[in-house]
């Protein structure tokens, strides 16, 4: 079994180590185990500090002027600084914009619009719910057929599922980069590649790998990508949405929800609307100033830390919960449901047990918080700059002592 020691000897020679102290709760004795950064980040200190400061100096002193300051061109500054930092974009790509499920709804629809003629929405049976969603109805609004694939729920789509579905029909292609459940890493510059053979467009949901796991979408030739913003970027509860969309594929796309910041000349406020050219014409409403205050801080953190120092930390981490449960007795019944190969999972590890739903609950009141995934799986979603080795083994023992009275 892997020793406490074995996780102290981890953090001791962990060059990020100090970067955990820089986060809220960090320091709180009422929390044994924060496990659940793959579904909400801690907030920054310094993000505290903003917050704090906005209302009284950007909004209560700057008031209306704040628009014309900084505000009407935030999404898509904040937009850049998440391309250069995390997704290995050029500038002119990125912008902030709606929840994650409004911009794959006008993404989605603009893809399909963009390829008129297809018919064929492909997308797999264990992608997050809202993605399944959304192409369901979509695919009903506009006359158009889902081609699923069955993906594994312990593993994720393979170039080979992939290239036996597409074809002259395909208009769309929707995956997601890491599996919500497994955590499985997908291939993104094959995918794409094939998807792109097939002429259709390839659309990526970056939820759960932005800011844990490197991407290099431009050099991908990946065409959209819509990641959320409160899991590893730590925007708070809540924060909006970003979406890439590649340079050359802007030009043929026009999303369907024509809202005033949208237009070509937002103040103008005049008859009929003219998309804005680039990024803000997939804009539609007045931007979320308040919700893009948190993420901030944490882009700057990734960009001055760098995604692959904390890719290293993330596999360092991953890889100590499988040692960790590798070594627990098999009477209790665990199984591992994220791949063991480093270079085909993201940041998170889950574990599976028929009573898990029951435990966590239990876990939560102990101060230990993972989250769990129907049907029988505990997620340990592992941020990297604000997790240690010693928090994860000290919730992985809260874990283990709750399985061993289970059996008792």
């Amino acid at each position: 079994m892997v020793s406490l020691e074995s996780a102290e000897r981890l953090d001791a020679v962990d060059p990020l180590r100090s970067f955990r102290a820089r986060f809220v709760g960090s320091d709180d004795p009422d929390v044994v185990a924060y496990l659940d950064g793959n579904s909400l980040g801690r907030p920054l200190r310094a993000s505290a500090e903003r917050l704090a400061r906005f209302a009284p100096e950007a909004w209560g002193s700057r008031l209306i002027r704040g628009w014309d300051e900084e505000w009407f061109d935030l999404p898509l500054t904040v937009g850049d600084r998440i391309a250069r930092a995390a997704l290995g974009a050029a500038s002119g790509q990125v912008v902030i914009g709606d929840s994650t499920t409004v911009l794959l709804y006008k993404l989605i629809r603009a893809a399909v619009d963009a390829r008129p003629g297809r018919t064929d929405i492909v997308v797999d049976t264990d992608n997050f719910p809202t993605d399944r969603y959304l192409v369901e109805g979509i695919a009903a609004e506009r006359g158009l057929s889902l081609v699923w694939i069955e993906s594994d729920i312990h593993s994720g789509v393979t170039a080979e599922q992939l290239a036996a579905v597409v074809g002259p029909n395909t208009a769309l292609v929707l995956l997601s980069n890491v599996a919500y459940r497994s955590g499985y890493l997908a291939d993104v510059p094959e995918l794409t590649r094939i998807t792109h053979d097939a002429g259709a467009l390839a659309l990526w949901d970056v939820c759960h790998s932005v800011g844990s796991v490197p991407m290099q979408l431009d050099e991908w030739q990946v065409d959209i990508a819509i990641g959320c913003t409160y899991k590893y970027l730590n925007g708070g509860p809540g924060s909006p949405a970003f979406v890439y969309v590649r340079r050359e594929v802007q030009p043929v796309l026009r999303q369907p929800i024509q809202g005033w910041i949208g237009h070509a000349d937002s103040f103008a406020m005049g008859p009929g609307f003219t998309p804005a050219e680039g990024m803000r014409g997939f804009l539609s409403g007045t931007p979320s100033i308040v919700g893009m205050q948190a993420m901030r801080d944490m882009v700057e953190l990734v960009d001055e830390v760098g995604m692959d120092a904390i890719r290293t930390k993330s596999e360092s981490l991953t890889g100590l919960a499988i040692d960790i449960v590798d070594g627990w007795s098999a009477e209790l019944g665990v199984t591992l449901a994220t791949p063991r190969d480093p270079q085909r999972r993201g940041s998170h590890v889950t574990i599976e047990h028929p009573h898990f739903r029951e435990i966590t609950a239990r876990l939560w009141k102990r101060g230990v918080i993972p989250d769990f995934r129907a049907p029988q799986g505990m997620r340990l979603g592992l941020s990297p700059l604000s997790t240690s080795h010693i928090e994860l083994w000290r919730g992985l023992e809260a874990v283990r002592d709750e399985l061993e009275r289970l059996a008792a």
